[in-house]
């Protein structure tokens, strides 16, 4: 399939519209021609990974890899990130949370599955892509307490300690939370209303000086949460939506 000269200056949302998953694949390939040999070998593996373990899962209206590709450009080419391990963990980031048993394999019974999968990771890709994985990944949730609220306090904590996993989540909550407008069905509302308390924890997270970003970079996306809160007022205060 041929894609067009300007695929590298299109929006993430765009290409999904308009050229699926085979031009978020091409996409990922342009950026990783920026690494060398060895990074571009140790993304190929985690992409197989990712694309095996999310096989069949959906986001609504498209494949659950596209969500992970998204991610990890959005890390390399607006984050200008650079650090293999960073982006390794953006495309295994939901893996432990939605696939713990394929990733641990054969364990003992009664062996805790997310600690399993995590030290199969670290086996795979190093203990640090592990510990970043482990910082944006939910622990299981007290059904007696509200979901969401449990979902802010853990972040808050984990992200606290991990400056790197600050940046992963950041990508990840502005496909969601930007992209809140891409999606359709009930999950519209509820994706606002799951994210809208996590913008301003996360604005002032990625404001602080241990957070390894560029001004110009925490510029950039301190515009993004300003227009992921404009999208949330609008789904939740007021029923409608500006693209």
């Amino acid at each position: 399939m041929e894609f067009p000269a300007h695929l590298s200056a299109m929006p993430m949302h765009a290409i999904t519209e308009v050229h699926g998953a085979p031009g978020l694949l091409e996409r990922f390939r342009r950026e990783t021609t920026k690494f060398d040999a060895t990074a571009q070998r140790r993304l190929a593996e985690a992409l197989d990974l990712a694309a095996e373990l999310h096989h069949d899962d959906r986001r609504v209206r498209e494949p659950y890899l596209n969500h992970l590709l998204r991610v990890t450009i959005r890390l390399m080419h607006h984050y200008q990130v650079r650090d293999v391990d960073v982006l390794v963990a953006g495309l295994l980031h939901d893996s432990v949370e939605d696939h713990p048993a394929e990733l641990a394999g054969d364990v003992p019974a009664g062996a805790d599955l997310t600690e399993a999968a995590l030290e199969a990771l670290a086996d795979r890709f190093g203990a640090r892509v592990a510990r970043l994985v482990a910082a944006v990944t939910n622990p299981a949730y007290d059904p007696a307490r509200d979901r969401n609220a449990q979902y802010l306090a853990h972040l808050a904590v984990t992200l606290d300690r991990e400056p790197w996993a600050r940046v992963i989540k950041i990508s990840d909550f502005t496909d969601n939370g930007v992209g809140v407008i891409h999606t359709t069905g009930p999950k519209v509302a509820s994706a606002a209303r799951k994210y809208r308390p996590l913008a301003p924890v996360l604005r002032e997270l990625i404001a602080r000086p241990d957070t390894p970003l560029s001004g110009d970079v925490k510029e950039h996306i301190f515009q993004q949460i300003d227009k992921a809160e404009e999208r949330f007022s609008a789904i939740l205060d007021h029923g409608t939506v500006q693209a």
